[in-house]
C-alpha cells in the first residue's frame, strides 16, 4: 500500500520515536490515556493501515493518521 499524503511534517530530532510518544509530540492527542484508547480502538494508521501497538518504533518517513489529519516523521 502506498503511504498516503501528509498534512503535516513533524520532526523529532532523531533516529525515531514511539507511536504513543509521537502522537503527543505532534499534538494529535493530549494525554497518555487518550492515546492508549485511541490506539486500541483502532483510530490510529501507521503509513495508511491501522495500528494498535503504542510502542510501535516509527522510522523517519512513516505516516501517522488520526482523525483526518496525517503527519510524516521528519529529522
Amino acid at each position: 500500500m502506498t503511504n498516503p499524503a501528509p498534512t503535516d511534517d513533524v520532526s523529532i530530532g532523531g533516529e525515531g520515536i514511539r507511536l504513543g510518544q509521537f502522537l503527543k509530540f505532534a499534538g494529535l492527542l493530549d494525554s497518555g490515556g487518550d492515546v492508549k484508547e485511541a490506539i486500541i480502538d483502532g483510530f490510529v494508521t501507521v503509513n495508511g493501515e491501522v495500528d494498535r501497538r503504542r510502542g510501535r518504533q516509527l522510522q523517519l518517513g512513516d505516516i501517522v493518521g488520526f482523525d483526518g489529519r496525517r503527519v510524516r516523521v521528519c529529522p
